[in-house]
């Protein structure tokens, strides 16, 4: 994920950060209000699955909290918390127990040198640099990578095929992306300091429908999507080649608080075992495109793959 996501992470730094990071989450207290029609605040025997604040992350909410729900335990889901910062916030704090995460941009987040690419020694790194108080399960085969993404008609004029190809006209340009990706170092640090691309301009839009609508009318040139964002093939875009590979690895995984990892861990490295990038794909086209109910999606999928 994330992303995001998606997807991607540098921490931003201060309360004032975290007061306008929390603000895109859709209220002044994202954290207030459940999905679900249970009132599951993280008490004695109970698991809150909490989400990002874009599509993906809240399907995998859902599905993580069903499969728990069909094991007998006392789960329900907070979704559209908000940025990395937030929802990690949350988990520590422990008003909630479970989020997804993306195995390459968490081990940036706690590792501000992590740059290993490969895999298994992202799964490992991340391993090694997580709070004492979190836990990663296993790590699914789906992933899920930042990306830079034009339109076909700005691809085929511009000759555009991979991110480098950005270098010599990108000050003419436009990028939307999430606005935390304007300081996170996947971000736009990251394109100038791997390929050395500063856009003209930047702007700040939430993941999903508005960054695609923007690109896809032409009101911004570029966009940061998630490679398993069913709108790029929908609309026929381009995904820009990360050829100095900014990007790493990004497998989708469980991260919990330990103190829950007992009664968590079997039933969700169950869920990640039928993961993967394919099945993401299709299961948000579900959500996306055809707008069915993300819960709907995640209970059909649990009950396909018999975790239900």
């Amino acid at each position: 994920m994330s992303t995001v996501t998606r997807r991607s992470a540098l921490a931003l730094t201060g309360l004032a950060a975290l007061t306008g990071l929390a603000a895109c989450g859709g209220g002044d207290d994202p954290l207030a209000s459940s999905s679900t029609s249970q009132e599951g605040g993280g008490g004695s025997g109970s698991v809150v699955v909490g989400s990002a604040d874009f599509s993906e992350s809240i399907l995998l909410a859902e599905i993580y909290a069903g499969a728990l729900k069909a094991k007998g335990v006392d789960a329900s889901t907070k979704t559209g918390i908000g940025a990395r910062e937030v929802y990690l916030k949350a988990l520590e704090e422990g008003s909630v127990q479970v989020v997804p995460e993306y195995t390459g941009a968490l081990a940036l987040y706690y590792d501000k040198d992590f740059a290993e690419t490969d895999p298994e020694k992202t799964y490992e790194a991340l391993e090694a640099a997580l709070p004492d108080t979190l836990a990663v399960l296993d790590k699914s085969a789906a992933e899920d990578n930042d990306s830079i993404v034009v339109t076909k008609e700005t691809a085929d004029s511009k000759s555009l095929t991979k991110v480098s190809d950005l270098q010599p006209i990108a000050g003419d340009l436009t990028l939307a992306a999430p606005p935390e990706f304007k300081s996170r170092a996947q971000g736009i640090p990251g394109l100038k300091k791997t390929y050395d691309i500063t856009f003209g301009s930047f702007r700040p839009l939430k993941p999903g429908q508005a960054t695609v609508q923007a690109l896809k009318n032409g009101q911004v040139d570029a966009a940061n999507i998630f490679s398993t964002d069913p709108s790029i093939a929908e609309n026929d875009f381009v995904v820009l080649e990360d050829d100095e590979k900014l990007y790493g690895s990004q497998n989708i995984v469980p991260l919990v608080r330990k103190d829950q990892e007992e009664a968590v861990a079997e039933t969700l490295n169950a869920v990640s075992e039928k993961l993967t990038t394919e099945v993401v794909a299709d299961l948000l086209k579900r959500t996306d495109i055809d707008k069915e109910d993300p819960k709907d999606v995640a209970q059909a999928f649990l009950e396909e793959q018999g975790l239900a």
